[in-house]
């Protein structure tokens, strides 16, 4: 464990002790925090993957200070996914500071053209994509061919330009979904530290939204009255 935690040439070793790290801290697991200060070391890595789950298992533990601290500045990561965990995590603290990020991910994702040059996709509208996922490719003259990947697990809604099309840097190129876990997790985090203003969101998905499973209806059903019961026990008077 303290081998795979501390050397990082090899990630998919370390992401496997996080992972074995974080089961026995679900379990309650008292000797797991001398591996504390290597989560939060892994949590500043320059691999956002690793900082990603770093963020994930520190959601164990919603009890450490140190934990507390590195997810609030894990939640303005540059990195989409680094910054859902973190949200996701940081909920689990009662931290209002997760909820802006919780409303992103129930939101639809638009990719950007990274650098200029002719557009190819290689996924279709409503065609499912994973995280890592290549949508498109774009290149030009005297310039690298760039892949453009979802950040994020989903159903391409929409593409936003004409395959073939000549595109300039930052020009929106496709509009991803959510996918079912994503929103469901958002969902289920917003329980917890959701706001009226969160609320819009929430019902829409409470109404049912097509190619949405009946759970994430369900949750969205259950996450709007705690939000609204919350509402209404601030306001009362003690």
């Amino acid at each position: 464990m303290g081998q795979s935690l501390a050397d990082t040439s090899v990630p998919h070793k370390t992401q496997h002790a996080l992972v074995q790290l974080s089961d026995r801290m679900a379990r309650g697991d008292a000797t797991t925090r001398r591996w504390y200060p290597e989560i939060i070391r892994l949590a500043g890595n320059k691999e956002p993957q690793l900082r990603s789950m770093a963020a994930w298992v520190m959601g164990q533990d919603s009890h450490d200070n140190a934990f507390h601290q590195k997810l609030r500045a894990l939640v303005d990561d540059p990195a989409l996914l680094v910054r859902s965990n973190a949200a996701l995590a940081l909920a689990r603290f009662g931290d209002a500071a997760a909820e802006q990020q919780l409303r992103t991910m129930l939101d639809p994702f638009t990719l950007n053209a990274p650098q200029a040059g002719t557009l190819e996709f290689r996924r279709k509208e409503q065609e499912k994509v994973q995280s890592g996922t290549v949508v498109a490719r774009i290149a030009a003259n005297g310039v690298r061919a760039v892949d453009v990947v979802s950040p994020i697990a989903g159903t391409v809604a929409r593409l936003a330009a004409k395959d073939g099309a000549r595109v300039s840097a930052g020009d929106a190129i496709a509009v991803i979904s959510p996918g079912e876990s994503q929103t469901f997790e958002a969902l289920r985090a917003l329980v917890l530290v959701g706001t009226v203003e969160t609320l819009p969101e929430v019902d829409q998905f409470a109404a049912g939204v097509p190619g949405m499973p009946e759970r994430v209806r369900q949750q969205a059903v259950l996450t709007a009255q705690a939000i609204r019961q919350r509402d209404l026990e601030s306001k009362t008077p003690k």
